[in-house]
């Protein structure tokens, strides 16, 4: 209750201060911010996957805008020697105003990063476009494009089965960022309480675990990463150990192997340093760019249980190591 009547008091209070406690999370405005941040971090083993802000857009031109970006920040990438994939959300590249371009605009971002040997990831939005992500996925594998995959939410209903389907496309070629899933969906088609959706997290790990998939575990609950470290010890699959399982694909350049653990930029760096040090791959999410209020506003209201984490920051600011 006391860290929900924090995020409610910092909703009202000025954009300055909202800045103030986003800096956390958020590597800044620009492109060179987000450069900043990663080449601060890599020195404590952490790989990236860059995300470049943005809420739902309303016309192509603004599709324009975010392939333009992404160009830029594949370029910084390969000129600054970064180890950082793409990650990218599909609406903002217009695939609920027109499908067919929008498709063609990731298609082309994809083939430019392929071209770099680099990965491309797709966030899953809400369940409008559960579909249509994992499709575009599995169009863009059939004409050769395998360096792109998806984010599928545990607390889907469908999640299950999606895991099934997609094995199934494209066999040892999957690769999932599997997350609890931050948006609210209605009971019909999600689980709504904490226990279900954090064991159905754990299920969805194991399962594309089983099915051979490259496994991005984005979590920051420790009983789901405790879970994770169990499944992979029982599947023979570590640091510095080839991946054992007989229906994976080979390790890509860039990746770990089987799997990697990945976590929100501002969150858990404790947890993900431990996890570094013990020789997991770890990867961090940044986002920035000109939208970090509509960002740092959403993310408040996803999860209230950062109120703490605003007052820890506030009144003990030498304890804010992300």
């Amino acid at each position: 209750m006391l860290s929900k009547l924090i995020v409610a008091m910092t909703l009202r209070m000025p954009r300055w201060f909202v800045r103030w406690v986003s800096r956390r999370y958020v590597a800044g405005a620009t492109l060179d911010d987000a450069v900043r941040v990663m080449k601060r971090l890599e020195s404590e083993g952490a790989c990236f996957t860059i995300d470049v802000l943005g809420e739902e857009i309303s016309s192509l031109d603004e599709a324009q805008y975010f392939l333009d970006e992404y160009v830029r920040v594949m370029h910084a990438i390969v000129e600054q020697n970064l180890d950082a994939n793409l990650s990218i959300k599909p609406t903002a590249f217009g695939l609920l105003i027109d499908k067919e371009k929008g498709m063609e605009n990731i298609e082309s971002l994809v083939q430019q990063a392929s071209e770099h040997d680099m990965f491309v990831r797709l966030d899953m939005e809400d369940h409008r476009v559960t579909t249509e992500t994992i499709q575009v996925v599995l169009d863009l594998h059939a004409k050769g494009l395998t360096n792109v995959g998806t984010v599928l939410q545990g607390r889907l209903h469908r999640t299950p089965d999606d895991i099934d389907d997609v094995a199934k496309a494209i066999g040892p070629d999957a690769d999932y960022r599997i997350c609890k899933g931050i948006y609210l969906e209605p009971e019909s088609i999600a689980y709504t309480s904490k226990n279900d959706i954090r064991t159905k997290t754990n299920e969805a790990i194991r399962m594309a675990l089983e099915h051979g998939a490259y496994v991005g575990i984005a979590s920051h609950d420790i009983p789901v990463v405790n879970y994770t470290l169990d499944v992979l010890n029982e599947f023979k699959m570590g640091p510095n150990l080839e991946d054992p399982r007989e229906n994976a694909g080979a390790q890509r350049r860039g990746k770990g192997p089987g799997y990697e653990f990945q976590m929100l930029l501002g969150v858990r760096g404790p947890m993900r340093r431990k996890l570094t040090k013990q020789g997991h791959r770890t990867r961090v999410y940044i986002p920035y760019g000109e939208k970090w209020y509509e960002y740092s506003i959403r993310r408040l209201q996803e999860n209230p249980t950062i109120g703490l984490q605003i007052a820890k920051a506030f009144l003990m600011p030498w304890t804010n190591r992300p």
